[in-house]
């Protein structure tokens, strides 16, 4: 069994094919049945916000439970895999626990620290176990999953990384008394550049927002005014300070933009990916401070990195533990199965017994007590040291050096490691990249055949076609 993470979020996908991927909670169970339904997929649960579409999933195989992933995304989105593939990513094994911790503690969300996040996992857990698509992994994983979230939070104040990082931006703007401020962005961040900028004595704050009613919302909230997207280019003329932080993939202040307006504003961009072009930064008498300038700065912005990279250590604490567990895991089926050839040898050598008439029934009930405390006896130690041994690193050879030594046969568990695999690797290239699949898995591709050849272009992307995709996104 593979623990996989296939998805798509702001980092690597447009809003228009977020918007065409994410899943209405109506629908949710009718695509978690389906996927269990299938025949490479075990487990599964299924993240949809307005920022992320990622999909939780125990597998047999990785190629074929991949493969049958992506093609209910593409069927939900209604474009092929192949064009998908350039904004899918995948995560497996060590890699996909660590994403998923990531996930509910808020590093990975577009404004770090947001505790919105663990609702959002909290309701894809409860929507999968009504689907009857959560069994032993999923359970366990994202119950770990809340737990480290509000760990984080509690731990580090982690929440008030955001409010840290626009307080030190917004220092880097100088005095503040008296100018019109313009705010891009109705999100987190722009909502917390308003709510700083409401106490520092402005003059006049504007919010624009390429959803309307959003900015109108904001600007009620904090008494503010509110303009449409496209007064973008007068609004950029009169502000004396700018502050970005949006969701858009591509620039929303270019150096052009900048340069017509005929303002000299101070710019702060706190989006990721940066919201202003790199080029704005040479024009005359405009002052641009990002994320990255913060970083250089430090103050009030190294404390939020401190406080991120608490967290950080948290999640990879809670990782290991979490890997410790699913290798110890890995061994009690094989444990069982053991105990359970041993328990078969003692019925058999009493059912022998039972053929002697010199034994009474008290005797033979002795002889049975007597062989089933040796057997226990003789495999206590064995099997406790077994099961320390599978904890630590590598220890998913000692239930299979148990089982071929003793010839035993049990369901394969849940695969923990993934160190070879790729980390966040793209779609596209993955199936070139994994390492040669093992006997099992090889078992499952040959089965999955016809699935992966009908259902997933990836497979068939070419070195030259991904090099093309790239090139195409660096334009």
């Amino acid at each position: 069994m593979n623990l996989i993470v296939v998805g798509a979020s702001y980092r690597s996908a447009s809003v228009p094919l977020l918007e065409r991927l994410s899943v209405p909670p109506a629908e949710q169970h009718r695509l978690l049945r389906g996927l269990v339904a299938g025949p490479h997929v075990a487990e599964v649960a299924l993240v949809s916000t307005c920022n992320r579409v990622e999909v939780y999933a125990a597998v047999p195989a990785f190629h074929p439970g991949l493969s049958q992933v992506v093609a209910a995304l593409a069927e939900q989105s209604g474009l092929s895999a192949d064009e998908l593939a350039g904004s899918l990513y995948v995560h497996h094994g060590a890699d996909a626990v660590s994403h998923v911790y990531r996930v509910a503690a808020g590093l990975d969300s577009m404004v770090v620290g947001e505790a919105q996040i663990l609702g959002q996992l909290r309701e894809a857990y409860a929507a999968a176990t009504e689907a009857e698509a959560v069994g032993r992994l999923l359970h366990e994983l994202l119950q770990q999953a809340l737990r480290v979230g509000k760990r984080a939070h509690a731990e580090t104040g982690i929440d008030q990384a955001p409010r840290s990082m626009v307080t030190a931006a917004l220092a880097q703007a100088g005095s503040l008394t008296g100018r019109r401020a313009l705010v891009i962005g109705a999100g987190a961040m722009g909502s917390l550049a308003v709510s700083a900028l409401s106490r520092a004595a402005v003059e006049q704050i504007t919010v624009v927002n390429r959803g309307h009613e959003r900015a109108e919302r904001l600007a009620e909230l904090y008494a503010v005014h509110a303009a449409p997207f496209d007064q973008l280019p007068r609004l950029l003329a009169e502000a004396d300070v700018v502050v970005t932080a949006t969701a858009s993939i591509g620039h929303v202040l270019t150096a052009s933009m900048v340069a017509e307006s005929g303002g000299r504003p101070v710019i702060v961009d706190l989006a990721v990916p940066r919201d202003v072009e790199p080029a704005v930064k040479q024009l005359p008498g405009v002052t641009v401070i990002d994320v990255e300038h913060l970083a250089e700065a430090g103050g009030a912005h190294g404390h939020a990195a401190h406080i991120v990279d608490e967290a950080e250590a948290i999640v990879a604490a809670e990782v290991e533990a979490f890997l410790t567990w699913l290798r110890g895991s890995q061994v009690a089926p094989t444990v069982a199965a053991l105990r359970a050839r041993a328990d078969e040898l003692v019925e058999a050598e009493m059912g022998r017994l039972a053929r002697r008439s010199d034994l009474t029934a008290d005797q033979r009930a002795e002889v049975a007590h007597a062989m089933h405390r040796i057997v226990q006896r003789l495999l206590h130690e064995p099997t406790v040291r077994v099961r320390q041994l599978a904890a630590g690193p590598g220890g998913e050879a000692y239930p299979k050096l148990l089982r071929d030594l003793f010839g035993l046969s049990v369901p394969a568990e849940v695969a923990p490691s993934g160190a070879a695999m790729p980390k966040g690797e793209n779609v596209a290239v993955i199936f070139e990249a994994v390492p040669p699949a093992g006997p099992e898995e090889d078992a499952g591709l040959k089965e999955a055949a016809s699935l992966e050849e009908a259902a997933s272009p990836i497979a068939a992307v070419s070195p030259e076609r991904l090099a093309s995709r790239q090139e195409d996104g660096a334009k």
